[in-house]
């Protein structure tokens, strides 16, 4: 009689950091061979075990010989440990969590699985959790979403750049622009996009790939980024010469005690509102004529 194939095991380190450490013990954990790194903070639907300013990162190997030596290898201060999630075991703690959430008057975003019942002016955006960001649970997601909800009224062309899940671009779709070009460093990225676009019946106005900002041509009129402080701030020129003449660039990404460097990077554009969540901040502006 042939044994029942043993589940995969995926090996995972965890360890715990003050908030500030974040960057350098990430740059750490990649040079140890992560191939992934989660955050969790008291914003994330898994929070950290510990309490106050504290980020448990999350780093996924290969195999469970080189999360051993990335844990020994790492700084005994931070807890190092093995964790194993079994199967699939991580699609059901995600389903567990992952609910109908409204953002805005108009926009819902909804698992597949989990039935909605519309009202007459929702919009129902269906996204499940992938292997790309963005599922409209993290707080700078949700403020972009938001800003969505609040400006597009139709007819807009809308780049969309460190595009994620595709989640901003659909979105704007169903919402009432006319076409989405998608942009992000990650091929994987690029593939949810579409295939995200495609769940949502949008996939024929959606152009993804992994193009860099800087060879883009051409303008848009929203322009949108949710992505960290410093990348905005190196990619301003990039990105603010695809604004469109009288054009709107949404921002996230951006923790409170940033806003006021991105801003100085965008100037001299106008600033139409700063909606906050959280310690996450956005920045709406307007390309003057």
């Amino acid at each position: 009689m042939t044994p029942p194939a043993l589940e995969p095991r995926y090996p995972y380190v965890h360890v715990d950091v003050a908030s500030a450490d974040t960057d350098r013990v990430s740059a750490e954990l990649w040079s140890l061979g992560a191939t992934g790194i989660e955050e969790r903070d008291r914003t994330t639907l898994d929070k950290p075990v510990a309490g106050g300013d504290v980020v448990t990162l999350v780093a996924s190997f290969e195999t469970e010989a080189e999360a051993v030596r990335a844990r020994k290898a790492l700084p005994p201060a931070l807890g190092p440990r093995i964790e194993h999630v079994i199967g699939d075991a991580w699609r059901d703690a995600w389903r567990a969590h992952f609910k109908p959430t409204r953002l805005g008057r108009r926009l819902v975003v909804r698992p597949s699985w989990e039935p909605f019942e519309p009202g007459r002016r929702d919009v129902v955006l269906t996204l499940d959790p992938g292997r790309a960001f963005g599922t409209g649970t993290h707080e700078s997601t949700r403020l972009v979403l938001a800003e969505l909800d609040r400006r597009v009224r139709g007819g807009e062309s809308v780049l969309d750049v460190g595009c994620g899940s595709g989640i901003l671009g659909v979105a704007a779709l169903l919402l009432g622009a006319s076409r989405v070009r998608a942009v992000d460093v990650d091929p994987d990225a690029v593939e949810v996009t579409v295939e995200n676009a495609e769940l949502n019946g949008v996939a024929a106005r959606v152009t993804a790939s992994c193009t860099p900002v800087s060879r883009l041509r051409g303008s848009f009129d929203l322009v949108l980024a949710n992505i960290q402080a410093d990348v905005l701030v190196s990619l301003a020129p990039a990105i603010a010469a695809r604004v469109g003449s009288a054009g709107t660039l949404v921002m996230s990404g951006i923790l409170a005690g940033q806003e006021s460097a991105v801003r100085a990077a965008y100037r001299p554009m106008r600033m139409l509102a700063a909606p906050t969540e959280g310690e996450w901040v956005a920045l709406v502006l307007r390309k003057s004529r």
